[in-house]
């Protein structure tokens, strides 16, 4: 528990901190999240020559690909987080507003700037031991059960990064739905959050 209130304390002081440089902050997080889910996108691309190549080793030469398994299954959380943080800057999450959509304007704009920091700690939370287990990993020199034996921990950083960088952005949205006079979007093609449209 003492960690927990260790980390909402931590949470709140990085969130004044980003207050005074949100400007700056994300201009640099969207070009980190372009650049993430284009290497997301590339290792996607690996991950299916990857396993098309073993099916192909395996049916026409008998000869499957070592540690195919494995390998795939590492690639896929880091296919997935780094991608996490511009999925939600373009809006591109499942959400349920069924709810919000009934609500009056005003009270729609609370609603979301409420979820989004509930989200932000929820996220923080995930980042935070996130970030442990890969230290984790890292330090015991974690690999997989079978040759070629690949690490797991960068699997691990990824889930991380992921999470944090998405509380960055709820962050940014959060501060541009609260003054987005002050605090611009930093979205493609966005005048603001859709919550609240």
């Amino acid at each position: 528990m003492h960690e927990l209130l260790v980390l909402a304390v931590a949470v709140v002081a990085l969130m004044g901190a980003t207050t005074v440089v949100a400007g700056l902050v994300g201009r640099m997080l969207r070009r980190l999240e372009i650049a993430l889910a284009v290497a997301s996108a590339a290792i996607a691309f690996f991950a299916m020559l990857f396993v098309g190549a073993e099916v192909v080793m395996r049916y026409a030469f008998n000869s499957p690909i070592p540690g195919h398994l494995e390998g795939s299954e590492l690639l896929m959380p880091i296919i997935v987080f780094l991608a996490l943080s511009y999925t939600q800057s373009m809006r591109g999450h499942v959400g349920m507003d069924l709810f919000l959509d009934s609500l009056p304007s005003r009270a729609k704009l609370y609603a979301t700037m409420g979820t989004l920091l509930i989200s932000i700690f929820v996220c923080a939370v995930l980042a935070w031991f996130s970030a442990k287990n890969a230290w984790q990993l890292w330090q015991y020199d974690d690999v997989t059960m079978s040759p070629p034996y690949f690490k797991t921990w960068p699997s691990g950083a990824a889930v991380a990064v992921g999470y944090a960088l998405i509380c960055l952005r709820m962050y940014v949205q959060l501060l541009h739905l609260w003054n987005p006079d002050r605090f611009p979007a930093n979205e493609p093609d966005s005048g603001g959050f859709h919550a609240v449209e």
